[in-house]
């Protein structure tokens, strides 16, 4: 792959895979926590949960991304705050994962959140009459009936932050081998003449990637429903 792209084109490459691996790794817990508190939990406030959770699908991409610039930037309140502890998000790789990892929030939320309904509530009825503690039984009943929902709410996720653009140019701009992932350099590639080459190449590894984590997912599913079934 290094001799068939260039230089420029690998560090997009590996960028990107760098921001969507650290938006899915970063997100999944909370993903899973408040999943599980809307699939299983009722309380006032709980619509208000749901809708500020899927407000990314909703909003422009471009809106989600000056949100971010003016929160998390240097000059906005949480990013003044972590500036600080030297901590800076707009215009660094770190804010694409951010930017990346909230537009991805929501699909893996749903994902998860489904798999979790569709688990029998009894079974953790029965283990709480058992004596089994809360914790317990998420990690010995809830969670492994919710792998298949968390499988495919990280794949679903990190194929959103791989393709993340609008949100990402926003907050952290295009910037060659510090902040630009695959669709930024596509994009960069199509507005000078003779770029047609690297953005169809790139856009052949994006398509090589998604394809091969939807196979992959689609393996370990089968693999996890099989031991399911077994036991």
């Amino acid at each position: 792959m290094g001799e068939w792209l260039a230089p420029d084109e690998w560090q997009a490459v590996a960028l990107s895979l760098k921001v969507a691996l650290w938006a899915v790794g970063l997100s999944l817990p909370f993903g899973i926590a408040i999943a599980f508190i809307l699939a299983r939990r009722e309380f006032v406030g709980k619509q208000i949960l749901n809708g500020i959770v899927h407000l990314p699908l909703i909003l422009p991409p471009v809106v989600t991304g000056y949100l971010l610039l003016l929160s998390f930037g240097t000059q906005g309140a949480v990013g003044s705050l972590l500036q600080q502890f030297g901590i800076v998000l707009a215009f660094r790789w770190t804010g694409a994962v951010l930017a990346a990892a909230i537009m991805a929030f929501p699909l893996m939320v749903r994902s998860i959140r489904l798999s979790i309904e569709a688990s029998d509530p009894k079974l953790e009825e029965a283990a709480a009459t058992l004596g089994a503690g809360p914790m317990w039984i998420f990690l010995t009943i809830t969670l492994p009936l919710a792998l298949p929902g968390i499988l495919a709410g990280s794949i679903l996720a990190f194929a959103k932050a791989m393709g993340e653009f609008g949100a990402t140019i926003t907050f952290v701009s295009n910037i060659p081998g510090q902040t630009q992932t695959v669709p930024s350099a596509i994009y960069a590639f199509l507005q000078v003449p003779g770029g047609e080459g690297s953005a169809l190449r790139l856009v052949l590894i994006s398509i090589a990637i998604a394809m091969s984590a939807l196979v992959l997912s689609e393996l370990m599913a089968r693999r996890i429903a099989k031991r399911m079934g077994a036991s």
